[in-house]
């Protein structure tokens, strides 16, 4: 029952220990803030999967896990605490004080920054669901050495698709990357892809069905140009078909774009006052390291000057 549950008082309370609510945990720490960041799923979510992070300026090569907890142990120093444990229950972002109940207790805090993220979308087969963790994975990094010397087949094309094929031709004996259209992913990756002499890339071929008996043993194909199908051999598969946000928890106390987004401006004000939005599950242009670690930045330095006026009785928005 929640009114047995322990009220707790924070300053700010971060969703989300990505790179955007890392950054955030490190800012708002540092100007003496009392920060807790709440996270469902693992720290570093998305990028600490990444094998090999080349476009984050000055640590050419990082890897994900390398990177977030080089920004963790920082948040940790200034004095955030990271809890991976107590899953969220419910929030109440329009009380005064806003109210995040979790398992085990309930936060009170004026400042949250929701920096809650994407994950990836599931593939949309009956079967999915049958062959989840038995041929069907989502994450390279975690699954892909189950697969040594195995025939693997990678599903998607873009960059995290491709990044993701590359990264289990150290396992696969055959690696099949399978897209319904053409690639998007950048050229250095493509190419890279292109050359190794284990892949066949499989373009205008779209999955239609997931088979086998207690496990996954093949896949069935279609190719769109013929309209031929065809059973693919493959001991599993590895879905890279896009994200979507994490935003089902705040659908009815913040404001929300179509593509299910949070809607707030670089300053990551949401519609709410002492509500901010940081990193992916913010809707903007550009996604990436960077813009989410400046998000964190922005969103921080914004709810201490928020805080701030709000013990001055002065609070705009």
């Amino acid at each position: 029952m929640a009114a047995d549950k322990k009220h707790i008082p924070k300053d700010v309370v971060i969703i989300g220990a990505g790179m955007a609510g890392l950054t955030a945990a490190l800012y708002a720490g540092r100007m003496n803030l009392s920060v807790l960041v709440l996270e469902n799923g693992i720290v570093g979510g998305q990028i600490a999967n990444a094998t090999g992070i080349e476009n984050y300026p000055g640590l050419p090569g990082v890897s994900g896990k390398d990177l977030i907890a080089a920004v963790q142990e920082q948040a940790e120093g200034f004095g955030a605490v990271i809890d991976e444990f107590d899953a969220i229950q419910k929030v109440s972002l329009k009380a005064s004080p806003k109210l995040i109940e979790t398992e085990s207790c309930i936060y009170e805090t004026d400042v949250v920054i929701i920096a809650s993220g994407m994950e990836r979308r599931k593939l949309p087969l009956p079967e999915e669901r049958k062959y989840a963790g038995k041929g069907v994975h989502y994450c390279e990094l975690c699954d892909g050495h189950m697969y040594q010397d195995k025939v693997i087949a990678v599903m998607g094309g873009g960059n995290a698709a491709v990044d993701a094929a590359n990264f289990l031709t150290k396992y696969a004996k055959k690696l099949y990357l399978v897209h319904r259209s053409q690639l998007r992913a950048d050229e250095i990756s493509r190419e890279k892809l292109r050359e190794n002499n284990k892949v066949e890339i499989m373009l205008e071929t779209e999955v239609k069905s997931l088979r086998g008996a207690s496990r996954l043993e093949s896949i069935e194909i279609l190719d769109k140009a013929t309209g031929e199908t065809k059973d693919l051999a493959v001991d599993g598969i590895f879905v890279n078909i896009g994200v979507s946000p994490n935003t089902a928890l705040f659908k009815e106390e913040v404001e929300l774009s179509e593509d299910g987004r949070i809607r707030a401006g670089e300053d990551c004000r949401t519609n709410v006052p002492g509500v901010f939005a940081a990193g992916d599950v913010r809707g903007k242009e550009i996604r990436q390291l960077t813009t989410a670690a400046a998000d964190g930045t922005a969103a921080a330095i914004l709810a201490e000057k928020y805080l701030s006026n709000k013990k001055r009785g002065k609070i705009s928005w």
